[in-house]
């Protein structure tokens, strides 16, 4: 199979979908692997290190042109669109809950769209979301601390506190990966960190592992007015898997909330968990609704391009090998990557956005029995 990698073009993404690492691998499987011209270049990997790897380097025309499978970090741009060739293989994420504009347009490509971030392991784990989940969490409290600094916008608030002073104020809604690591490192600041969630399993895992700044709630609209008075920093971790976020904050909520506290939106990339969230990019990162500073980076992860890139491939690349040796058959005997296929040559196969959007719902099982036909 023809592989190609093209550069991300969405706005300040420095990440690539696949390391000189990965290129290694698909060519010792008997792969041919397209890389566009400085594609790796927001994570400091040079062409030459793709070509020593077995690459070939060429243009963005050929790349898409050429390609069997595409693979992509981020969603295909509008400038994009019309490189999308029929039956082309594209394995990126997706998010098409909180993109009417993209899922329509991959529907009109007649391409097969494997998500990542629907791949799902029988346990219900989400192996290719969790490592950006992971990098999401844990930057968010990098970015509130940042934000909570007067000269940013904030309060003026230490995450840690000093010695006859309180420490920052942090709720964290949700706590699945993007939450566990956002409590983790807010934990570790010395932040007093509400944790809120549905799943008292999950919460009571949290009682015990986290120290006596930590405090579990149940997760409802109750508890959620009651705390929004208290904090400096409120983080946005609810995932719905292929779903668009649930709004769980309101406009007129934000009036409980103090000047100058900082929301940070995990959720962004579904649609986001507050009213009023919009996305931003890492140039123009916060803006302000009723003297609370958002922070709604729809693609957080690049701005640490080189670890998220190592943790995305990690996670990745045994798929990527998988189609490249198979083709679409891989998704017949692999369940969870059956999963991600989202939309199949003009059929939908993801029920959530199909009922979202309006469309005929199309299994994936029925779409491979028709091309085994």
């Amino acid at each position: 199979m023809v592989v190609g990698v093209p550069r991300e073009v969405k706005e300040d993404e420095y990440r690539v979908a696949l390391t000189p690492a990965g290129v290694m691998t698909l060519r010792e499987h008997g792969h041919t692997v397209l890389v566009e011209s400085n594609a790796g270049e927001g994570t400091y990997l040079t062409d030459q290190m793709y070509r020593d790897a077995g690459a070939a380097i060429v243009d963005v025309d050929t790349v898409w042109a050429k390609a069997d499978m595409i693979v992509k970090v981020k969603e295909p741009q509008e400038s994009e669109y019309s490189r999308i060739q029929p039956n082309q293989l594209l394995f990126t994420y997706f998010h098409l809950a909180a993109d009417e504009d993209l899922m329509h347009a991959m529907v009109e490509s007649s391409a097969y769209c494997i998500a990542y971030e629907t791949v799902q392991l029988p346990n219900g784990s989400l192996p290719l979301l969790t490592p950006m989940s992971e990098v999401a969490g844990r930057l968010s409290i990098q970015q509130g601390a940042k934000f909570l600094e007067r000269p940013m916008g904030g309060r003026g608030v230490l995450m840690s506190g000093v010695p006859g002073t309180h420490p920052a104020t942090v709720a964290v809604i949700g706590a699945g990966v993007v939450g566990m690591n956002a409590t983790r490192v807010a934990a570790g600041f010395g932040a007093l960190v509400y944790v809120l969630d549905v799943n008292l399993e999950r919460l009571r895992y949290i009682n015990d592992v986290y120290g006596d700044n930590v405090i579990t709630l149940h997760s409802n609209p109750a508890t959620i007015r009651q705390i929004l008075p208290l904090v400096d920093l409120l983080i946005g971790a609810v995932y719905l898997t292929g779903s668009r976020a649930p709004v769980l904050v309101s406009r007129e909520m934000l009036g409980l909330m103090k000047p100058g506290s900082v929301i940070v939106d995990v959720c962004v990339d579904q649609g986001g968990c507050f009213e009023t969230t919009h996305p931003t990019t890492h140039k123009n990162p916060v803006y302000t609704v009723d003297g609370i500073l958002h922070y709604a980076v729809a693609n957080m992860p690049g701005a640490v391009a080189n670890t998220s890139t190592y943790a995305l491939t990690n996670a990745t690349l045994p798929y990527v090998v998988r189609l490249a040796n198979k083709g679409l058959s891989a998704l017949t005997t692999d369940e969870a990557l059956r999963k991600g296929l989202n939309i199949a040559n003009g059929k939908v196969t993801l029920k959530a956005v199909a009922d979202q959007y309006g469309y005929d719902h199309h299994t994936a099982e029925q779409i491979l029995e028709t091309l085994n036909a």
